[in-house]
């Protein structure tokens, strides 16, 4: 659509004329505007001095100055010549309120810079530096003079009674700052915080902000800090506070041991209390009243130089100061007997630690016990044979021994896993039977028969009888029958 339009309505030479004619007024109006060449924007601080700059940049030889002029435009106000310099007449200074105040830097048309010393807050405003030119008439240029203000910063905590309502407990203020400062609190304590503002006659403005909280006897001495950040300030200027509130006595009783016996001197007691302002009195009764004639009171400490049944009484410490009074009673009981000290629970916990450890690890044994007890169970018959049987008796009880038809006997069913072996042999040789036998033959090797034999016939006991030339063999194991 764009291109069709502008087929169809082309560009004339005339428009195109004016649009170059208005480009070159926009710049010829900006070089006019650059003819006074001053400083936008000027910052300073009340009692201090600033210097207005201000030059006439060459317009060429046709333009002729005439006379300068310094105009003030405050911020509520009207414009008012404060400086003039004509080459002729001189310097003029019409203001009154700048008057001893304003000086020219220098006696020169086309760089007519002031300085203004002593400034106030209400300095603050538009600076024109204006000339009076021929043939072009007036050119000027304008400055844009901002007064700024470090605020007097201030803070402090408000000493007030714990109650059940929110109080102001701590303030802080910056006064007569420009621009307006912000504050900002830091605590540990629940409390909120409300800030307020007051602009000055001279442009300033105090901030202040109040702290508040419902008072507690434990908020007492705890900490909130102040922060005041502004522009004229390097960093936030920061106030601790320490709050202040005041609250009646709280009064605890110690000392007692449990172990007044007849006889025992200096027991004592001691009377504590928590108040804000401190305690003004500190009072020690019995339930009788009157306390008796073996105890002395100095201060807050109770001394009983001997005990006797005149103790074995109610004590009361009575605190006050000037939001009122506490008290605390305790009551102490005479012994005939001095009691053994109890011992430490450092002690009692110590033995204890040692008596469960030796649980814990008693456990542990017994658990790994269990555990390779069931693997032993469960890996089936053993590998080895098993030892040789039950020793039952002698070899020579044995060999003179009749023999006797085997009879039945009963025999307990194995249980599962167990495996039976049956003897495949004799009597299991021993070191028993070969140190009879080397005994025998006088210590000389066994003797063979004809037959190869070593004179034994089998296990039958019926083949062998006394002799009178043999020695006694030694204890032998020979296993019980058994038949299934």
């Amino acid at each position: 659509m764009a291109r069709d339009y502008a087929a169809r309505c082309p560009r004339s030479p005339g428009r195109n004329a004016w649009m170059v004619a208005a480009l070159i007024l926009l710049a010829a109006q900006g070089v006019v505007a650059q003819k006074v060449r001053v400083e936008e924007e000027l910052e300073a601080y009340p009692t201090e001095s600033v210097d207005l700059r201000c030059e006439f940049v060459d317009g060429g030889s046709l333009t002729k100055l005439t006379q300068v002029s310094w105009i003030w435009e405050p911020v509520d106000g009207q414009r008012d010549n404060i400086a003039v310099y004509h080459p002729t007449y001189g310097q003029s200074f019409p203001n009154v309120a700048f008057k001893d105040r304003v000086i020219f830097l220098q006696n020169n048309l086309r760089i007519p810079s002031i300085r203004i010393k002593d400034l106030r807050m209400s300095d603050a405003g538009r600076y024109t530096c204006e000339y009076a030119t021929y043939p072009s008439g007036n050119e000027q240029g304008t400055t844009t003079l901002i007064m700024l203000a470090k605020p007097k910063n201030s803070a402090k905590a408000v000493t007030v009674q714990a109650g059940s309502k929110s109080v102001m407990v701590a303030h802080c203020e910056a006064a007569d700052g420009k621009p307006a400062a912000t504050i900002k609190w830091l605590a540990s304590v629940g409390g909120n915080h409300s800030t307020s503002s007051t602009n000055g006659p001279d442009g300033t403005v105090t901030v202040r902000s109040e702290y508040r909280l419902v008072p507690t006897a434990e908020d007492n001495g705890r900490e909130v800090t102040c922060l005041v950040d502004q522009k004229t300030q390097d960093r936030p200027w920061t106030e601790v506070l320490k709050l202040s509130v005041e609250y009646p006595p709280t009064v605890t009783i110690d000392g007692y041991d449990h172990n007044w016996y007849v006889g025992r001197s200096d027991a004592v007691l001691f009377c504590h209390a928590t108040a804000n302002p401190e305690p003004t009195t500190i009072t020690w009764t019995t339930a009788s009243g009157s306390l008796p004639d073996t105890v002395v009171v100095e201060q807050n400490k109770l001394t009983v130089r001997k005990v006797d049944d005149a103790v074995n009484t109610t004590f009361t410490c009575e605190v006050k100061n000037k939001h009122g009074a506490s008290r605390k009673t305790l009551t102490t009981f005479v012994i005939e007997e001095k009691r053994e000290p109890v011992q430490e629970q450092q002690t009692g916990a110590l033995v204890g630690g040692v008596f469960g450890t030796i649980i814990f690890i008693g456990i542990i044994i017994g658990i790994v016990f269990l555990v390779r007890k069931y693997q032993q169970d469960t890996e089936g018959p053993p590998k080895h044979k098993p030892p040789p049987p039950v020793k039952a008796g002698s070899s020579t009880e044995m060999l003179n021994k009749p023999s006797e038809p085997p009879t039945a006997t009963e025999t307990v069913p194995l249980s599962p896993g167990e495996v039976y072996y049956e003897p495949t042999g004799g009597e299991p040789v021993t070191m028993l039977d070969e140190e009879a036998t080397d005994a025998l033959n006088g210590g000389a090797p066994p003797v063979l028969n004809k037959d190869g034999s070593d004179g034994h016939h089998g296990n039958d006991s019926s083949n062998h009888g006394p002799s009178s030339g043999n020695i006694p063999r030694g204890e032998s194991f020979v296993s019980t029958p058994m038949y299934v």
